[in-house]
């Protein structure tokens, strides 16, 4: 069995992550003792052998739904958000644009093209304003999108709201030489999920319960308050750009 949680896994976040998979591997009763974090992600999702992982609703309205099952989703408590959902922040240079108007035309960095934080909810959101952004450029990961920013590789991204979090508790050096010029509207997390032919009860409960059983610290690092249920069909009614 595989058990992954690489969507907010980080130097900053690892040991917690291993706590909070001991926790939900203790009241499951199976599934493997250490987290994957070898196995490529997509080969993680789309396992037979999946017991639990967390991946992006752009990935799972797109090319996972209908097979693999949604076990909950977590709440991390994000302001301006109902529970079990989160946003994206619209971050430039400290000396960058102004205003959300002053994007249109400009260059815009993404993590990549199957990232609802990074991609989807920003090009929709734009696009409600009337605004096109210029040159695209892919990095990999949110944090690589806020260095290309920083380091004026680009004008601007989107940026996990949690993950932009994360990085000012982790890398304060980065996010001072940005700031947040606006925000998209919120849409459902990132859901845990498990492989198609599990029942998916069990181990939402065994989830939640962890949560709760969370060392102080580690709740704080993760951020994450409670498991909430938001049904497939509320992922899959999300637009695509």
């Amino acid at each position: 069995m595989i058990a992954s949680l690489g969507m907010y896994d980080m130097p900053l976040t690892a040991a917690d992550n291993d706590i909070f998979w001991s926790l939900i591997h203790k009241n499951i009763g199976t599934g493997p003792n250490k987290l994957d974090r070898e196995t490529p992600i997509w080969d993680v999702w789309q396992s037979p052998d999946l017991l639990f992982a967390q991946t992006c609703s752009m990935p799972f309205r797109t090319r996972l739904a209908g097979k693999v099952t949604l076990i909950g989703t977590p709440d991390y408590a994000l302001p301006g958000c109902p529970p079990g959902y989160y946003r994206s922040v619209l971050i430039t240079r400290i000396n960058g644009p102004l205003n959300l108007r002053d994007l249109a035309g400009a260059s815009m960095a993404y993590n990549e093209s199957l990232s609802q934080s990074g991609w989807a909810a920003p090009l929709l959101y734009l696009t409600e304003q009337g605004l096109k952004p210029g040159k695209m450029i892919e990095t990999g990961a949110h944090a690589q999108s806020a260095c290309a920013v920083a380091n004026a590789q680009a004008d601007f991204a989107a940026i996990d709201a949690l993950t932009w979090l994360m990085l000012r508790q982790s890398d304060p050096g980065l996010t001072a030489r940005l700031k947040v010029i606006d925000e998209t509207p919120p849409t459902p997390a990132l859901p845990y999920i498990t492989a198609n032919h599990r029942d998916a009860e069990p181990i939402a409960k065994a989830t939640a319960q962890a949560i709760k059983e969370l060392p102080t610290k580690s709740r704080g690092i993760l951020n994450v308050r409670q498991l909430v249920h938001i049904s497939p069909e509320t992922y899959l009614a999300l637009p695509n750009p």
